[in-house]
């Protein structure tokens, strides 16, 4: 599904922030209230944010100020505010911004079933939640979604897409594919109260207020403690502040009722404070008064018991949500980076440090502390396999340990195990296939091809959020046609070669692999991907082509007509989308990657190594393809040169909307 209008019901900050982001993508946005002083309000919260981001453009002296008027004037007459459903006629994805109170939010869903087009899209902006229970006031539950943002989202790029009991998995990559379109970072989840971020922030900041009560400390002095530990971007109870009392007491008595008393503690002394109405920055009084604490307590305490109940309670939950399979460890890693500024995130920190460590010490926990912090089964499972994190290159996941001459600081390392290899994609921060990616991937192939020993080939990424992005393209415009010309030779001659080899190559594809990253994962015999994969042609949105290969080995998988979509679209597909359609072969649980593909490595690389080189001659079909190859690189080189090429690529670095002459 498309989105080429949208609208916003509920008109305060959020919902004008939420409008103004859109807004800023080109996309037409009615933003409507009840009140009439409600949507001047939003109005006016969306203009003075669009003013702000275009002002420290020009302040960083990349546009002047009459472009940034300019700019302004064409973002904000997008924004069509109204206090009844005037052009909710036509709208394609509508987002509901109201009070968190179910009966609210169900009146909003009944009337919005009845006025807005059948294809479109219903979308709960709630941060805790029942988005199934939202469904039940429509006629079309599988087009209800949750799409949480996070405050303020002008600025954070965390959205959460929350799949109700009914929610297709078409509406699930539409409402994803929405979220990228207005440049929002999406993670999958499940409904279960507090989703991913506000179900394992509050878990973890549950303890430091239950510790906090309990030995009558300092609140600023645990907020230090936080904050110096670098736990987290800054301490709980000045976060509470900022975000208001009333706001984060109602999603922890939420979680509390949900997951019971002993794992979700409620601060008492915020109870009282909200009592009062002193609800922290927007009343003024909170835990903070100007800057300083209203109450005082000891400063003297045991601050790594302080760092590691945090920690250690946010892996426990992080793990309960991965066991219930409400989220996959990339998303909740990747959430929680992103959504609450924990850098590690709960499942890279504890490979980190080590998962038998982690494991003794949260043993201690429980004995100590409480049975809130009893080791998840999952961790027992990955600690009794081995896989102990970084120091064993494998844990939650999985970590390259290259050889001798493919060291750190290399685009592609090879990591060479008992009768198979490994190439770690690592050109961070996307593994963009630039000039020296294929030149590495090149020099990595030719050892592995020439070893003997060595009978199948997996390509990684030493990412763990993405796989490969794509190709460079800044790198590409700033060739020369003759350069440009001879790196897409050689990088179709490398993939060849990978085809017409007797070795085995499988892509272990985790997170996303866009354009030549898919292309790669094509060339490849065997594509494994992470739940959390996905995998699209995007290049039509920049004005020109697919260069290595997406014309030709994407209709050989799919069928004509599937790929014919996905290279005119440019939309992308999940890994479920993508394993139906036959683009991969198996879809695994994120964590179980690596061992899936390692299984594929020992089992093909057990193979007659002549009999795996026919197999793969004859069923490729080689002429054709090398035909049809041949086509498509004078097809890229000729749209690469066009007019609408630079204005897709100049709009896509210059994050604009791109216009096209048709020349």
């Amino acid at each position: 599904m498309f989105v080429f209008k949208a609208a916003v019901v509920g008109a305060g900050t959020m919902g004008g922030e939420i409008a103004q982001v859109i807004a800023s993508a080109g996309i037409p946005v009615v933003l409507k209230d009840v009140k009439p002083e409600f949507v001047d309000l939003g109005l006016k919260k969306a203009e003075d944010v669009t003013r702000a981001q275009l002002g420290a453009l020009v302040g960083k002296q990349k546009i002047s100020q009459e472009q940034a008027d300019a700019q302004a004037t064409e973002i904000l007459g997008r924004i069509h505010g109204t206090t009844e459903y005037e052009g909710f006629g036509d709208v394609d994805f509508v987002i509901e911004a109201v009070p968190e109170r179910m009966a609210i939010k169900q009146a909003v869903f009944a009337e919005l079933d009845s006025l807005t087009p059948g294809h479109a899209i219903l979308a709960s902006n709630t941060s805790s939640l029942s988005i199934t229970e939202m469904a039940d006031a429509t006629s079309r539950p599988d087009k209800v979604v949750g799409f949480h943002f996070f405050y303020p989202a002008s600025m954070m790029r965390l959205v959460e897409i929350v799949e109700g009991a009914d929610t297709s998995p078409e509406t699930m990559q539409a409402a994803t594919t929405f979220a990228q379109t207005i440049r929002k970072l999406p993670i999958a989840c499940g409904e279960e109260p507090g989703f991913v971020v506000n179900r394992i922030l509050n878990s973890a900041i549950s303890e430091i207020w239950r510790f906090q009560e309990a030995n009558e400390l300092s609140i600023k002095a645990i907020d230090d403690a936080v904050a110096q530990a670098r736990v987290a971007p800054m301490g709980p109870f000045f976060l509470t502040d900022l975000l208001g009392l009333d706001t984060v007491l109602h999603v922890a008595e939420h979680l509390q009722e949900s997951y019971g008393a002993e794992s979700f503690y409620v601060h008492q002394g915020m109870k009282q404070l909200v009592a009062a109405g002193e609800l922290g920055a927007k009343t003024g009084k909170g835990f903070y008064e100007n800057g300083e604490p209203r109450s005082n307590g000891k400063t003297e305490f045991d601050q790594e018991e302080l760092t590691q109940r945090f920690v250690l309670k946010a892996l426990v939950e992080a793990c309960l949500l991965l066991e219930d399979g409400m989220a996959t460890v990339r998303d909740i890693d990747l959430g929680m980076m992103a959504g609450a500024g924990l850098i590690p995130p709960p499942f890279a920190r504890a490979d980190q440090t080590g998962l038998d460590e982690v494991l003794a010490a949260l043993e201690r926990a429980a004995s100590e502390w409480g049975e809130q912090y009893a080791p998840p089964l999952i961790l027992r499972r990955l600690v009794a396999q081995g896989r102990l994190g970084a120091k064993s290159g494998q844990g939650f996941f999985a970590y390259k340990q290259p050889d001798d001459g493919f060291a750190q600081g290399d685009a592609v390392q090879l990591d060479t195990r008992d009768g198979y290899a490994i190439a770690w994609l690592d050109r961070p921060p996307a593994n963009s296939l630039a000039p020296q990616v294929i030149e590495e991937l090149g020099r990595v192939w030719e050892h592995v091809d020439a070893d003997e020993s060595i009978h199948a080939l997996i390509i990684a990424s030493a990412n763990p959020m993405l796989w490969c992005a794509g190709a460079d393209i800044k790198a590409f415009t700033q060739m020369d046609a003759e350069t440009g010309a001879k790196l897409l030779d050689e990088t179709h001659a490398l993939l060849r070669r990978m085809e017409s080899s007797s070795t085995i190559t499988i892509a272990a594809v985790n997170g996303v692999a866009f354009g030549g990253g898919c292309e790669l994962a094509m060339a490849c015999d065997v594509r494994i991907a992470a739940r959390s994969a996905s995998f699209g042609q995007p290049e039509v949105n920049l004005g020109i082509i697919p260069g290595f290969g997406g014309t030709q080995r994407l209709p050989r998988l799919v069928g004509t007509a599937r790929a014919l979509e996905l290279n005119l679209t440019g939309d992308p597909i999940s890994a479920d989308e993508a394993y139906e359609i036959g683009l991969v072969n198996r879809v695994v649980p994120d964590h179980e990657l690596h061992d899936v593909a390692r299984a594929w490595a020992r089992k093909l690389g057990g193979q007659a190594p002549l009999a795996v080189a026919a197999i793969k001659r004859t069923t490729a079909g080689d002429a054709d393809l090398d035909e049809g190859i041949e086509a498509e690189k004078q097809a890229f080189g000729e749209v690469f040169a066009s007019a609408d090429a630079r204005e897709g690529i100049g709009a896509f670095l210059g994050k604009r909307t791109p216009q096209w002459s048709g020349k």
